[in-house]
């Protein structure tokens, strides 16, 4: 199948162009011309066309919470009691709903692919459905009809916490998290029937969620398998002093030890980290997901993105718990957060925060995120003519002024889902409205 897109501004590898015609061939870039006038039968793609985003760290069922949990004082931990009674009024139907709506709003604001760090394995009670992945395949099905290519990051979670003596056993609201042992968690998602566009994935959800025993049996069967793993790391000074009692090690430093460490491995907001830990994701090649939006939303902090990059850490970019989900936002806030917390403006530019905002290979989709040649057809068009983006330059400020609200059009792997700000499938506002007072209001 051949299409061909005429584009306005274009940001290709070698920066930003006028007048770029794309010709793709079954779903993927085939000729890319520069200074090219419109030809018969073009899809016009006026404003200012990216590569398509990604959103490297979700938690879809967290949407819910939008609104609910952001007034009143608390912390992180007051927090994550809402998200627990959040997720046990989960069940496949009533999850499908609302992770196709939170998809449908991802792809609506420019992102064409996911990384659904998942955790709500079984029913309430602990145990398995009698299909042990029906939560997973549910999630699978709902990127599936929302047109958003995903990466099921599985996720491992055997404790309860880290305390003193060791590691506590999972409580009510985190027991149908569990599968108990990371050989019985490798044997459900070896069974995990992938649907539609979709890799597979290993997530680790943190150092007092996983033991470094199971870390090593994780990252062993993920090699084994050219998968990602990704991991929630440092994301709190409370979860450090509790790793350093028990471990005498950082949380970094036990992913090292338990061989989770290379360049597969993306650790999730990594806040609160010492040089020795920056110096370590640098040698191994890690990656780092920061989620700027949730990390001030639940009062985390502002991590070390500037260092984190100067050490040769990738960076990339989710929008978690979906305070917010807009990876324009999440991108600009890396770099205003820096400017907060070193009090110096420039450290990322924007190209810079295209980058990160368009980083599918921490998903294990290295075929995709740019407008090249042989990768993946996948291209979002920003109105610069709306009351965020008008009067900006084109070649320098897209990612600091325009928002989700502005994508107007997106194409994922040559298919048109988005057109002219309407979801070419969904009623996107709509189906979140319902699916989410389905689940509040049990």
């Amino acid at each position: 199948m051949k299409e061909t897109y005429w584009c306005e501004h274009a940001f290709l590898t070698s920066g930003m162009q006028g007048d770029v015609r794309i010709t793709v061939v079954d779903g993927r870039f085939s000729i890319i011309e520069r200074g090219a006038p419109r030809g018969i039968g073009d899809h016009i793609l006026g404003g200012v066309v990216l590569p398509g985003l990604a959103n490297t760290h979700s938690h879809a069922f967290q949407r819910a919470l939008r609104g609910h949990t952001q007034v009143g004082t608390g912390s992180f931990w007051t927090w994550r009691d809402h998200m627990y009674r959040a997720a046990v009024r989960l069940d496949p139907d009533s999850y499908h709903r609302l992770a196709r709506a939170t998809f449908g709003e991802m792809v609506s604001g420019g992102m064409t692919t996911v990384g659904e760090f998942h955790y709500v394995h079984h029913r309430p009670d602990g145990l398995p459905y009698a299909n042990a992945n029906a939560m997973g395949e549910a999630v699978l099905a709902a990127a599936d009809d929302a047109g958003i290519r995903i990466t099921m990051l599985d996720t491992l979670y055997l404790h309860g916490g880290l305390g003193p003596d060791g590691y506590l056993p999972v409580d009510d609201s985190q027991r149908r998290f569990s599968d108990h042992t990371a050989s019985a968690w490798i044997e459900r998602v070896d069974q995990l029937q992938l649907t539609g566009r979709a890799k597979l994935g290993a997530a680790l959800h943190s150092v007092r969620a996983v033991d470094p025993e199971a870390m090593t049996q994780v990252a062993d069967w993920a090699r084994s398998r050219s998968c990602p793993i990704h991991i929630h790391l440092s994301e709190q000074t409370d979860e450090n002093e509790q790793c350093l009692a028990h471990h005498r090690m950082t949380p970094t430093e036990v992913l090292l030890e338990a061989g989770a460490l290379s360049a597969d491995t993306t650790a999730v907001h990594a806040t609160h980290l010492t040089s020795g830990d920056i110096a370590i994701l640098g040698d191994g090649k890690a990656g780092v997901a920061m989620c700027p939006t949730t990390e001030r939303d639940l009062a985390d902090g502002i991590g070390p993105a500037a260092t984190l990059a100067a050490a040769g850490v990738t960076l990339s970019l989710g929008s978690d718990s979906h305070a917010v989900i807009d990876l324009f936002e999440e991108a600009r806030a890396l770099e205003l957060n820096e400017r907060l917390a070193s009090g110096v403006r420039g450290s990322f530019s924007n190209e810079d925060l295209v980058a990160a905002a368009s980083d599918h290979g921490a998903l294990g989709w290295h075929d995709a995120g740019k407008i090249e040649v042989g990768f993946r057809a996948d291209l979002i068009a920003v109105d610069m003519h709306s009351l965020h983006t008008a009067g900006t330059p084109t070649d320098t400020a897209v990612m600091f002024s325009a928002t989700a609200a502005d994508v107007t059009d997106v194409v994922v792997d040559g298919a048109r889902i988005v057109e002219h700000g309407h979801h070419r499938s969904l009623d996107v506002s709509a189906e979140l409205k319902s699916s989410i007072e389905e689940i509040i209001s049990k």
